[in-house]
């Protein structure tokens, strides 16, 4: 996920910078992220039957915040134990304080590494044709 993300920033980049565009000719972005992306994983040395013991609870905390709006979008992560949501909140403190609350986040087992996320930036560019000199 975080691959095809990195392309895709990176294919806007090249669409931008092949059409000659630059920064005095753009419209403003938003500059606060819209959203926040947490990804969460466990330490190394984790108690996996702890987890498994916690994990019935963790879901159905976890599903009650996506059914009130707070986690927008949710996976697992498929090269290893964890998880990626997208987050309904603009500041990285709330996402943290909203993750700790969450049964493994509250008994140390699971980390998240939190990134304040918002439109892609070089869309902009797009938006206003060359000007003609």
């Amino acid at each position: 996920m975080i691959k095809r993300l990195l392309l895709s920033l990176t294919t806007a980049s090249v669409l931008v910078a092949s059409a000659g565009l630059s920064m005095s000719q753009t419209t403003p972005m938003p500059t606060t992220p819209t959203k926040v992306l947490a990804i969460g994983t466990f330490p190394p040395g984790t108690d996996m039957q702890i987890v498994q013991h916690i994990l019935p609870t963790a879901v159905r905390e976890t599903a009650q915040l996506h059914l009130e709006g707070k986690i927008d979008q949710w996976y697992s992560l498929q090269d290893r134990a964890g998880v990626v949501f997208i987050l309904n909140v603009t500041e990285v403190s709330q996402a943290h304080e909203m993750l700790e609350a969450l049964p493994l986040g509250n008994a140390h087992l699971m980390t998240f590494s939190l990134f304040p996320i918002g439109p892609l930036k070089p869309l902009s560019k797009l938006l206003n044709p060359p000007s003609r000199r």
